[in-house]
C-alpha cells in the first residue's frame, strides 16, 4: 500500500477530470474520463459509478485500475494504480451517493469504486518516464 505525498495530493486536487484505466481478465483495456473522484486520505480513492458499463464490468472480472493525474494546473503528471473493491451499500457508499445527489439528482450514484492505492509512477516525459514513485 502506497500513501501519497502533498506534492501528489496538490497535484490530484488540480486535475481538471480522471481518466480511469481498466483492464478485462483477458486483458482488454478501457479508459474512461471520471469527474465524481475524491481523494479520501492519502491513499484510498473513490470513484462514484454513475454510467460506467465496461469499466465496470472489467473491474468486477479484475479488481485492479489506474487513474491519470495530468492538467495545466497539475505541474506534473502520475499514474496511480490500485486495488478495487465495489460498493453498493454501507457508510461509505451512502455517503458518496448523498454527495453525488447533491450535485445533481440526475446522477444515479450506482455504486461506489474504492479504490486503495498500491503504486504510482511518473508519466511526466523525459528520463524519468515510467519511473516508479512510490
Amino acid at each position: 500500500m502506497a500513501e501519497l505525498t502533498p506534492e501528489m495530493k496538490e497535484m490530484f486536487a488540480k486535475a481538471p477530470v480522471y481518466p480511469l484505466a481498466t483492464a478485462s481478465k483477458d486483458g482488454v483495456p478501457n479508459v474512461a474520463p471520471m469527474k465524481s473522484v475524491w481523494l479520501i486520505d492519502d491513499r484510498t480513492i473513490w470513484v462514484a459509478d454513475n454510467y460506467m458499463n465496461k469499466s465496470l464490468a472489467n473491474m468486477q472480472e479484475n479488481p485492479r485500475a489506474a487513474i491519470y493525474i495530468w492538467g495545466p494546473e497539475t505541474k506534473g503528471c502520475i499514474q496511480i494504480k490500485g486495488d478495487v473493491e465495489i460498493l453498493t451499500a454501507g457508510p461509505e457508499y451512502e455517503k458518496m451517493r448523498a454527495d453525488v445527489k447533491a450535485k445533481s439528482d440526475k446522477y444515479p450514484a450506482k455504486s461506489l469504486i474504492r479504490i486503495t492505492i498500491t503504486d504510482v509512477y511518473s508519466c511526466a516525459p523525459g528520463a524519468g518516464a515510467g519511473d516508479r514513485l512510490l
